[in-house]
């Protein structure tokens, strides 16, 4: 039940995604400017992922140390 939530979350956050870089793309000479924040936000949202998954050090603390 909860992965059936999950994928309907993600399946409107990509409905919502699309709707939004196709609007942009209609209003050319303004929209260019949402199309650069985005491309900036997954710029940054990859490389958090990215060092987060590489991290040694908060892997040992995760498996090791109770809250």
């Amino acid at each position: 039940m909860e992965a059936a939530g999950y994928i309907l979350i993600a399946i409107a956050a990509l409905a919502w995604f699309y709707l939004m870089i196709s609007e942009m793309i209609n209003v050319f000479p303004e929209g260019i400017i949402g199309l650069i924040a985005i491309v900036g936000l997954g710029i940054l949202f990859v490389k958090v992922l990215a060092e987060r998954l590489l991290n040694r050090e908060d892997d040992h603390y995760d498996h090791n140390v109770d809250q």
